[in-house]
């Protein structure tokens, strides 16, 4: 099992960036396919960005590519996600989540463990 902590979220203003971070504890953490999920109030939660164990392969939201960058660093156990650009409809809780798996990466349901979220405002 692991405990993932979600950090770095906050207020800012479009255009402006975040770097969240989301530490792990538990079994080793290069074994888990890492990704990032939002949820706006009252819509359902969507992916954002995801990354393979080793950090080699990641995979975007059209919505976010070209703005949003995920990495990770596996001697901290820690998932970054860099957000430039920000635009008011990213606001949203943000959460990230671990996966055992080799596929569906997507998807809520492709992950086995979430870590409480961190909100993030973008004020026009």
């Amino acid at each position: 099992q692991v405990q993932l902590v979600a950090s770095g979220g906050g207020l800012v203003q479009a255009g402006d960036s975040l770097r969240l971070s989301c530490a792990a504890s538990g079994r080793t953490f290069s074994s888990y396919v890492m990704g990032w999920f939002r949820q706006a109030p009252g819509k359902e939660r969507e992916f954002v960005a995801a990354i393979r164990r080793s950090g080699a392969t990641t995979y975007y939201a059209d919505s976010v590519k070209g703005r949003f960058t995920i990495s990770r660093d596996n001697a901290k156990n820690t998932v970054y996600l860099q957000m430039n650009r920000l635009k008011p409809e990213d606001t949203a809780v943000y959460y990230c989540a671990a996966s055992t798996g080799y596929g569906g990466f997507s998807s809520p349901s492709g992950y086995d463990y979430w870590g409480r979220g961190t909100q993030v405002t973008v004020s026009s």
